[in-house]
């Protein structure tokens, strides 16, 4: 007999009476299948979620569109950053590619093996209970005929005592010992039938039991046990396809952690820096070097021969001595000046005033609106050269971009021209005229606008001669004349400041224009404004404009009045000269004994 069958055998004669046990083992394998697919099916639900998550999060830490963040990308930081979020896009694919072959490659195959397997099991029950049933109605019909024989063998040593016991009695007619014999006859006869239904059905129990416990049996465990095996094996592929499926994507996971690393590799410090001084930097040369000062020799002023000051009689109160003054310049602390007198001033002018047109008050509230919303010149001369530079070529730029659209628009245009005179049917070419018309005016007017800046730009690269005029000098009338507008109008703080951005024609404001001559007797008590602080010049301007001052870079200059915030300060270089510079042109040190001042650069 072969080895495998007999293994069998023994087996199913071992697990015989274990039938129930088996049915409840496999149940718990079909149940143990079910399991392990929900918890596949869970792990895919985490890679769902936890690709979504990152997602997001790239999505979320992307810069939007025309927005700082994007300007922010010229740096290399910014940049590896933004390659940092697409790798990180692309590995969560990778966790959705895990999911999807989750379901595709286990899931699904184990939810249908399951239902197979189902099935099959039920098929293999359903023959052992069927065997099992049929063996168990042979074994009652071998137990019905053998008591049945049993029976009949008694009923016949019944009537064959019977029998017997008639013939022994004399007193017993033939005839009733005749029927007793033919009794006995009978019952022997039946007992012998009995005997060989007997001897059949155990005949063929016997077959049938053999044949259920060394073929039926054997065969339907036999089956069960291939179908367990498969089930286990189908499990253990499962299991390493889980595995497979986390592996195959780790190759595109690990280009994207490259890229990540080569992102961060690619971060340029220095260049970085470079960006911020070139997108900062204003174009202007460091101070030079301070001249040496001699402190034995008293300071000694010019005083011009227009100074409202010059027909005064006594001699002016000397400043604060330049020894005190370079021992605490950062920290300068200088004595106030005596408090002038205005009032006197005041009622001599206030007549001649009152019939001067205000222009100059509505002029410098219109000037510091402007400065307050943030506008500036067309030019950007408000801004540092380089800064200028960066301004004007960015315009240009803009500018031409624009100039290529139109062109582009109009190409079009004459290109649909051409095909309406070819092809009339298609339309009238005298439509498209009104629009070509109007196309080649807007882009006329860029190019001039275009012009306009690029001269601006090449008077900045110094490529054009920059108009270069003459500082004037101002003359104690100009000081007058502020200072009466400052009572007269309270419009101090509006006041305009001279900046050159201005376009307003000389013509339409009114201005005093009397000669000094014959207001030089009036003035001669009154005082030139206190001087408040000192400044140094960072670097050079050229005062073109009227009420501005020249100063050299590192000149150190008296500050009378404070910035308004209109970006100008009042400074004096001596008796005689005075004017406004651009706040950021120079280093102001105010003295915090003058009232409302305050120390700044």
């Amino acid at each position: 007999m072969d080895l495998g069958k007999v293994e069998t055998l023994v087996k199913a004669q071992q697990l015989r009476d274990q039938f129930d046990n088996l049915e409840k083992h496999t149940q718990w394998g079909i149940d143990f299948v079910e399991k392990y697919t929900k918890f596949v099916k869970e792990r895919s639900e985490i890679e769902i979620n936890y690709a979504k998550q990152i997602r997001n999060l790239s999505k979320k830490y992307q810069p939007k569109k025309n927005s700082k963040e994007e300007e922010e990308n010229k740096y290399s930081s910014c940049r590896a950053f933004l390659s940092t979020l697409n790798e990180l896009n692309d590995y969560a694919g990778q966790h959705e590619l895990i999911a999807e072959n989750l379901t595709s490659q286990i899931i699904s195959e184990l939810t249908r093996y399951t239902q197979e397997l189902k099935t099959e099991r039920k098929s293999h029950f359903h023959d052992g209970r069927k065997a099992q049933q049929h063996i168990e109605n042979s074994w009652k019909q071998l137990e019905s005929s053998k008591r049945r024989f049993e029976r009949d063998c008694k009923e016949a040593d019944r009537a064959q005592q019977y029998f017997e016991k008639m013939d022994a009695d004399i007193n017993v007619t033939k005839a009733d010992v005749e029927k007793a014999r033919q009794q006995a006859q009978m019952r022997h006869q039946m007992a012998a039938d009995s005997k060989g239904e007997y001897s059949s059905y155990l005949q063929k129990f016997n077959q049938e039991q053999n044949e259920h416990y060394y073929t039926l049996i054997p065969h339907i465990f036999q089956k069960i046990q291939e179908m367990e095996e498969r089930r286990i094996e189908r499990v253990g592929e499962s299991m390493k396809t889980f595995a497979e499926v986390d592996r195959q994507v780790l190759p595109i996971v690990s280009k994207c952690l490259d890229g990540m690393t080569k992102a961060a590799e690619s971060i340029e410090p220095k260049s970085d820096s470079k960006q911020v001084v070139e997108s900062y930097k204003s174009g202007f040369e460091p101070p030079g070097d301070v001249e040496f000062e001699d402190y034995s020799q008293p300071m000694k002023r010019t005083v011009s021969e227009s100074s409202l000051s010059n027909s005064r009689g006594e001699a002016k109160p000397e400043k604060p001595s330049s020894k005190s003054k370079g021992k605490l310049w950062p920290f300068i602390k200088k004595n106030k000046s005596p408090k002038q007198h205005k009032e006197p001033l005041s009622h001599r002018l206030n007549e001649f005033m009152a019939s001067k047109p205000k222009m100059h008050c509505f002029r410098s509230l219109k000037r510091g609106l402007s400065l307050k919303l943030g506008s500036g010149p067309e030019d950007f001369s408000h801004l540092p050269p380089e800064q200028r530079r960066k301004k004007l070529q960015a315009k240009i730029d803009d500018i031409n971009k624009e100039i290529q659209k139109e062109m582009d628009q109009k190409d079009a245009l004459t290109k649909m021209k051409d095909v309406y005179v070819k092809n009339p049917q298609m339309g009238d070419p005298s439509s498209v005229d009104p629009r070509l018309a109007e196309i080649s005016q807007t882009i006329e007017k860029l190019q001039f606008e275009a012009q306009k800046f690029e001269g601006w730009l090449a008077e900045v690269e110094g490529r054009l001669p920059v108009k270069s005029d003459p500082p004037r000098r101002q003359s104690g009338l100009y000081e007058t004349q502020n200072n009466i507008q400052t009572t007269v109008n309270n419009c101090a703080q509006d006041r305009e400041s001279p900046d050159g951005s201005y376009t307003e024609e000389q013509s339409s404001e009114t201005q005093i224009k009397v000669p000094s001559t014959e207001f030089d007797d009036e003035f001669d008590d009154e005082e030139t404004l206190p001087t408040i602080g000192t400044c140094k010049a960072l670097y050079p301007f050229e005062g073109h404009n009227e009420g501005t001052i020249s100063v050299a870079e590192g000149e150190l200059l008296y500050v009378i009045e404070e910035d308004k915030g209109d970006g100008w300060t009042r400074v004096r270089r001596n008796e005689e000269e005075e004017g406004y510079v651009p706040t950021s042109y120079v280093e102001v040190f105010l003295d915090t004994n003058a009232k409302g001042a305050m120390t700044y650069i």
